[in-house]
């Protein structure tokens, strides 16, 4: 892609896999699930070309960076150690942090854990959610949702990893990258996977069988276990994170969401985000945007429109 250039570097021991482009203040691009650094393709290059290194790895697990066998190695502290490792390889001073789906979840901890580190932050599609000491992560996902919320089915291993394998990994991304339904994902075990989301009749123009081809080619070579472990370590990461609780987010941040993206219709998000409480526990959040027509993978679905409002913000700092 244009120029981008690609390298392995020695991270919190493992090996990981980045794209890069670009001189001037490092940005780092945290992608989501099920993705690779190849979702920033668009932002890595209008951010080289307005003077910026971005650097877009593929997570642990991911693509073409190593994959720790056990799950518990896949833990929020894992991931946020890998990242900071990744900062000290690639620059001297702070850095701007963009993170998408599970990559905003890792970028708000790593402002949490390690602040220091971050000059900025815009997330996409995921806010702050605070730990709730009350109750486990995915205890409360199956207590509002039931037993077949699809993070409550990605917990068994291997059931849902045999079910994307009878689909076929091209279909799958066709079904999840096009998913814009504004509700939880439900994936009752007797319907399953395959007939719970319909693949579209064709792609949307944002979208080209070029684009599905990477994706699949590379999860193809790798399977989907690395990133499920992150959802299979989410009570894991509820443990580890108690001594975090209530602590706020004290970097300047913007965030932006698709208006039919699933996760700004979890039940009270839309309060919680307009209506004080995200402010409050993200004290320097300093605009909200929400993009209308807009589904989940928001940074691929309207490029040049995200590239310019991530630029928008951290041109100030």
């Amino acid at each position: 892609m244009e120029g981008i250039s690609h390298r392995t570097l020695p991270v919190n021991g493992i090996n990981m896999h980045i794209a890069e482009k670009g001189e001037g203040p490092v940005v780092i691009l945290i992608h989501g699930f099920p993705e690779l650094w190849y979702s920033w393709r668009h932002q890595i290059l209008s951010l080289a070309a307005r003077g910026y290194h971005a650097v877009a790895p593929d997570l642990r697990g991911y693509g073409d960076s190593e994959a720790p066998p056990s799950t518990a190695s896949y833990s929020i502290l894992h991931i946020v150690g890998d990242i900071v490792a990744l900062i000290d390889a690639v620059s001297e001073d702070q850095v701007f942090v963009v993170g998408h789906d599970w990559g905003a979840i890792v970028a708000w901890w790593l402002c949490v854990l390690r602040p220091d580190k971050v000059k900025a932050l815009v997330n996409l599609s995921v806010p702050y959610n605070p730990r709730n000491p009350k109750l486990k992560t995915v205890d409360g996902i199956r207590a509002i949702f039931g037993e077949d919320h699809y993070i409550c089915r990605f917990q068994e291993q291997g059931a849902i990893e045999a079910e994307f394998e009878q689909i076929g990994t091209a279909t799958l991304f066709k079904k999840v990258l096009t998913y814009r339904t504004p509700a939880a994902w439900i994936i009752p075990k007797e319907i399953g996977f395959a007939n719970s989301i319909e693949a579209p009749a064709g792609l949307p123009s944002w979208l080209t069988e070029e684009d599905i081809d990477y994706f699949a080619s590379k999860f193809e070579k790798s399977g989907f276990t690395g990133g499920l472990n992150y959802y299979r370590c989410m009570n894991l990461s509820w443990e580890l994170t108690a001594p975090w609780t209530g602590v706020q987010v004290k970097v300047p941040t913007k965030f932006i969401i698709g208006d039919l993206d699933l996760t700004y219709h979890t039940p009270g998000a839309q309060d919680y985000i307009h209506k004080g409480v995200f402010k409050k526990l993200v004290p320097l959040l300093e605009d909200v945007v929400v993009m209308e027509g807009v589904g989940h993978f928001i940074n691929q679905e309207k490029p040049h429109e995200i590239s310019d409002l991530i630029y928008d913000f951290i041109q100030k700092f």
